[in-house]
């Protein structure tokens, strides 16, 4: 089973290139917002749970996550592997994950980390927000405090994935095929490894 998380600032290119990953590699595509909308609109237990927390305006707590992440992963047992998107966000759901995937026999094969400048992220989200309709991309200072968040909290779980030498960093400027073929080089010497 391949594993593959994909790190990158808002603005990075991570939803267009995870769509094309999931293509190409037939991995099942885990992003855990999408999840905790799914879970909240079929009103399972975990759903209900979570649903309580973000109506407070609280966060979700890492084990209710952890709990929705095992469901998804027992739902799609015979996949190729999975591509997660939006989560580990901290050092805690990192290794949080990494004890759930061990009890499934698996482990996070590779972490492909999206590197792309402030001002880069800044000029791209502000023209994303001209035409998306996202409150939180039309505001300069809004899009940079995001970025801050993302260094800080990031960081630290690069570093966790870079102690065991699954960690690779790919540059997300250029053209989305450049990307893609730089990121696709990394999965490849990675499923070939994983064999």
């Amino acid at each position: 089973m391949f594993n593959l998380i994909l790190f990158g600032p808002p603005g990075s290119g991570k939803g267009t290139q995870s769509d094309k990953i999931v293509a190409k590699f037939g991995l099942v595509h885990l992003s855990t917002g999408n999840l905790l909308r799914a879970e909240i609109a079929d009103k399972t237990p975990l759903g209900l749970e979570a649903k309580n927390f973000i109506d407070k305006g609280q966060l979700v707590p890492d084990e209710v996550v952890i709990g929705m992440i095992d469901t998804m992963l027992e739902k799609h047992s015979g996949a190729k592997g999975f591509l997660f998107d939006g989560f580990p966000r901290t050092v805690a759901q990192a290794e949080a994950l990494d004890k759930l995937l061990a009890l499934r026999k698996t482990s996070i094969t590779k972490v492909i980390a999206l590197e792309v400048s402030e001002e880069e992220l800044v000029d791209r989200l502000l023209k994303r927000g001209a035409t998306s309709g996202r409150t939180d991309d039309t505001d300069e200072s809004i899009i940079r405090k995001r970025f801050s968040v993302y260094k800080n909290e990031t960081e630290p779980v690069a570093g966790h994935y870079k102690a065991l030498g699954r960690f690779e960093s790919i540059k997300g400027e250029g053209s989305v095929e450049d990307i893609f073929a730089a990121i696709s080089g990394s999965i490849e010497a990675g499923v070939t490894a994983a064999v």
